[in-house]
């Protein structure tokens, strides 16, 4: 069989064989022998069907960007069993009247709703504290689980005395529905998906490996963004070189979504996608060669020059409950309390 110089590169690009086809004996399937008479190789229609498996077994992912948090939220999808994933929703919050709403969470609910998705997993990279959690709101309207990292009760420690909460607030991560460990594996429809422990910007935070896809939260922002701050209660710079590091051990090719993005000098639409390649190559913190060392000195003298984030408080109080509010007092009225001269 002779191959068009357009289909001759498409095959050689996708890694399957370009020689000719010899006809079979009977009862024989086609197969593939080196023009040189080399030894049979597999059929171009066996490489194909096994392509077309892989392909089918990566992840669709949409994404939806609040531009008023900045927040990337993920919807992963399994192609073969339409079943599905939240990462990072978006609950809106006005800081000024104390007011929620769902718009944001009400897109991706339309999204799953109209592709006929069924809703398995609402995951959580950390607990944010830059925006809100929609982890209830979703989970009332459309089920699944809420997950996050096992390391979480650190966060509730921390801030639950941080915010002096109620004393039936539990710090043991009950809240949620499921506490993932590291190098534990889950499945959303036929897909396996993994959790790495990638600590740093938090001590609890933690990635996901779906497919051919890595959600790393705040661990990494685009390449020409650089990486996450580390000067939260409990942050460590050097504990997120690590996790970086741990991150970029992953294929080449392995997709990174990340969960905000700031539109770096220069560039003029908001992103949340790469690869570990360009991050390994090109990320204005980590990439090249940087030391560790010398990553922890730069981390740590940016971070005394960052501001708090515009919705740390109300946001960490929030999300330490897996997305709810305080508990009603007793005139039904929920409260979020600001810590004076404490962060």
């Amino acid at each position: 069989m002779r191959f068009s110089p357009a289909l001759r590169a498409k095959l050689d690009a996708d890694g399957l064989p370009t020689t000719r086809l010899e006809p079979p004996e009977r009862g024989m399937r086609h197969s593939v022998v080196a023009a040189s008479g080399g030894p049979p190789k597999l059929s171009i229609t066996v490489l194909l069907i096994r392509r077309q498996k892989r392909d089918a077994m990566k992840p669709e992912i949409i994404t939806f960007f609040d531009e008023t948090t900045f927040t990337a939220s993920h919807l992963v999808v399994d192609r073969q069993t339409n079943k599905a994933a939240i990462i990072d929703s978006v609950l809106d919050y006005d800081q000024a009247s104390g007011r929620s709403s769902t718009t944001s969470a009400d897109r991706v609910i339309d999204a799953i709703t109209e592709r006929g998705l069924a809703l398995e997993w609402i995951l959580e990279t950390h607990v944010h504290a830059d925006h809100l959690s929609a982890a209830p709101y979703l989970k009332e309207k459309l089920g699944g689980k809420i997950g996050i990292g096992d390391q979480v009760p650190l966060i509730q420690k921390t801030f639950g005395d941080i915010f002096n909460a109620e004393p039936d607030f539990c710090r043991d991560g009950r809240q949620f529905d499921v506490l993932f460990a590291d190098g534990e594996t889950f499945q959303i429809g036929e897909m396996n998906a993994r959790v790495l422990h990638t600590p740093g910007h938090t001590p609890a935070c933690i990635t996901y490996e779906i497919g051919d896809a890595a959600f790393v939260g705040d661990t990494l922002f685009m390449p020409d963004y650089g990486t996450a701050r580390c000067d939260f209660p409990g942050g460590d710079a050097r504990a997120l070189y690590r996790s970086i590091q741990k991150i970029l051990t992953l294929p080449n090719e392995t997709r990174i979504f990340i969960c905000h993005d700031y539109k770096a000098p220069g560039r003029d639409k908001f992103a949340w996608q790469s690869t570990v390649a360009e991050q390994r190559a090109s990320n204005l913190h980590i990439g090249g060669d940087v030391s560790e060392d010398a990553f922890v000195v730069m981390r740590e003298k940016r971070d005394a020059l960052l501001s708090m984030p515009r919705l740390i408080l109300p946001s960490v109080q929030v999300n330490m409950r897996a997305g709810h509010f305080p508990p009603p007092e007793d005139n039904g009225v929920s409260y979020l309390k600001i810590p004076v001269n404490t962060l």
